[in-house]
């Protein structure tokens, strides 16, 4: 029996291993324990790792609502003390509807609160007329014991005494990808449903029930506005958008760039768990009255860093919550930062302990995460698969680029998407050991699939005008001059694969996307950078400085033109000052309040402009071209 006992045994945990996720040989020096627990052995060290607090989750925030005899149950989850702020959403009396918090508020003890609709949100309260139709929405707002804001959500119900809770869409509804033919609409609701979208009399239906939606309108004519009514369930809203003139047109037309709007400082919305809500609704009421076209957010919307897959939604949804009202009408591109990392986390004894990209890399890395949250275009290249550092080119070894590395055209321009965070190791010390990608560093099969990007919009009659945008400068100016392509000057910085070094530096990698979007291109007009919480615009020619002293001569590139790189991460979080580096010279316009930049595109012209999207002052202007 005993015998019998301990083989038992062995077999379970030789079973268990095989359940967990097999460590993909891009990595070293990780493995698992006999019962299935990851560490990192360095040296005679062992850095086991460690769960992350998980009690503040999208699931707990949004599941467990009811309907009852007066209005609604909400069960939070054992812990939770605080207070429920909450109000009527009216969809039918402003273009961009947000909720009205009534006057009283419900206290949240042990996770549960309610809401006494009957008794309290009747007559001269009744706002919507639910109790003439039966049916409303109602906006809260979760906030603990310490002041801080958790969660901004919706729930609609039906009924005037018993209630019910009703389908409801919890996040959207959000125009996606508009082009002078076609958009996409997604949303998510709170019930598996089959969703609709009507557009000038055409039904576009969702494929199968879910709570995820994203449908495709097609078949539209170039410039022209649209009105559209998402059905769901019994119920349903309508909003418009625009779709993009007929490619080299050369119509005048706006679009707008930031990036940084995680938690900021002061308190209130500028901290929804996890984004600068204050900042980043100012910044989507100044792109509104401008009238954009489109925006580009390129990086660090959220404070991220995390391994629990519940909490990474919570801040993805909060940050899509601050823009929701005005994303109904135009669409936001957005791709990677820093701060999207989605980790296996070590406990090394330190206070940030040691990270890496999570792995399983098809269902659970910060790629993946990223893009089950963002419609974004699937035109980039596949993954670092097949490059010459690839271990094993018949299987997967990276994570994907789909909908992280991307370009897009409207009208007579293009953005090109770059991901400057791809297959991140944040613990960039320990990149040697435990291999990884750092901060800042573009690999090899982006930059073969950029090069050909470039080489095709250059030789497109329609395209005028492109713009390449990636989280980390080129060339910082404040607050990150040992990193992003700099590293303090130093080009031993490079990814490390399967524990060994990739043949180019940090320095040497900078040098060979300025080739390509610089002397080997006409159009490329500027960078769009964050990652420093500034604004500033750089001028990056044949005569800026961009090497440190005793670089080899051999080394350097010459560049042939002027193009500017354009660095906004001002959108909310903490700010950098100002730091003296080689290009220092040729620096202009640098702030640290909260900046919002305007392309104003008028066929061969583009002149930029930037705002402060709080006070409305005008900092800088520039003519581009």
């Amino acid at each position: 029996m005993k015998a019998k006992t301990h083989w038992t045994i062995i077999f379970i945990a030789i079973t268990s291993i095989s359940i967990f996720a097999q460590i993909p040989k891009v990595l070293s020096n990780i493995h698992y324990t006999k019962s299935g627990k990851l560490y990192i052995k360095n040296g005679p060290e062992k850095y086991y790792e460690k769960e992350r607090d998980s009690s503040v989750n999208l699931k707990r925030f949004t599941e467990g609502i009811t309907g009852t005899k007066t209005g609604l149950a909400f069960d939070f989850g054992k812990g939770l003390e605080g207070t429920l702020y909450y109000g009527f959403i009216h969809f039918h009396d402003a273009k961009h509807p947000t909720p009205v918090f009534f006057k009283r508020t419900s206290s949240i003890s042990n996770g549960k609160a309610d809401i006494a609709i009957k008794d309290n949100l009747s007559g001269h309260y009744d706002m919507i007329g639910w109790e003439k139709t039966g049916k409303g929405t109602m906006g809260y707002r979760i906030i603990n014991t310490k002041g801080k804001m958790l969660y901004e959500g919706m729930i609609s119900f039906k009924g005037t005494g018993p209630f019910k809770v009703d389908d409801t869409i919890i996040s959207g509804p959000f125009v996606n990808l508009v082009t002078d033919k076609s958009t996409v609409i997604s949303f998510e609701t709170n019930n598996k449903i089959i969703a609709s979208v009507v557009v000038d009399g055409n039904k576009y239906c969702s494929s199968q029930k879910s709570t995820h939606h994203e449908i495709k309108i097609d078949n539209l004519q170039p410039a022209r506005e649209y009105q559209y009514t998402v059905n769901y369930g019994e119920n349903q809203q309508s909003y418009a958008f625009k779709t993009a003139p007929q490619k080299g047109s050369r119509s005048a037309f706006t679009f707008s760039y930031a990036s940084d709007s995680r938690t900021g400082q002061g308190g209130g919305e500028r901290d929804l768990f996890g984004t600068n809500f204050y900042v980043m609704r100012k910044i989507m009421a100044l792109n509104s009255s401008k009238d954009i076209a489109f925006m580009q957010f390129t990086g660090d919307m959220i404070n991220g860093y995390l391994s629990n897959r519940s909490v990474m939604d919570l801040q993805y949804t909060n940050w899509k919550k601050s823009m929701e009202p005005y994303l109904h009408y135009f669409p936001v591109y957005v791709n990677m930062g820093n701060h999207e990392a989605f980790t296996h986390y070590f406990d090394n004894g330190q206070k940030w302990g040691l990270s890496i990209d999570r792995f399983p890399y098809i269902s659970e890395s910060s790629e993946k995460v990223f893009a089950d949250h963002f419609v974004n275009p699937t035109n980039g290249p596949e993954s670092e698969d097949g490059a010459i550092y690839d271990p094993d080119p018949e299987k997967t070894d990276f994570p994907s680029y789909s909908e992280n590395v991307f370009f897009y055209t409207y009208d007579n321009i293009a953005v090109v998407a770059l991901n400057s965070n791809y297959w991140y190791t944040p613990s960039t010390k320990m990149i040697p050991q435990i291999s990884g990608n750092l901060h800042g560093y573009i690999m090899d099969k982006q930059v073969e699939w950029l090069k050909a990007t470039i080489q095709n919009l250059e030789q497109d009659t329609g395209i005028d005008h492109i713009f390449i945008t990636e989280h980390t400068p080129f060339f910082p100016n404040g607050g990150h001059k040992s990193d992003d392509m700099w590293y303090n000057g130093d080009n031993k910085f490079r990814p490390y694969v399967s524990g060994k070094a990739v043949k180019y530096g940090i320095i040497e990698r900078r040098d060979q996307l300025l080739d390509i979007i610089v002397n080997q291109s006409k159009k490329v007009v500027a960078i769009l950078t964050g990652d420093e919480h500034n604004y500033c615009r750089l001028e990056v020619g044949p005569n800026t400085e961009i090497y440190p002293d005793n670089y080899p001569e051999e080394k350097k590139i010459k560049l042939t033109r002027t193009i500017w790189q354009i660095n906004n991460g001002a959108a909310g979080a903490p700010y950098y000052a100002q730091q003296k580096l080689p290009w220092s010279p040729f620096l202009k316009g640098f702030t640290t309040q909260n900046a919002l930049v305007f392309f104003n595109v008028e066929g061969k012209k583009i002149l930029m402009e930037t705002y402060n999207p709080d006070t409305l002052d005008k900092y800088d202007s520039l003519e581009l071209r």
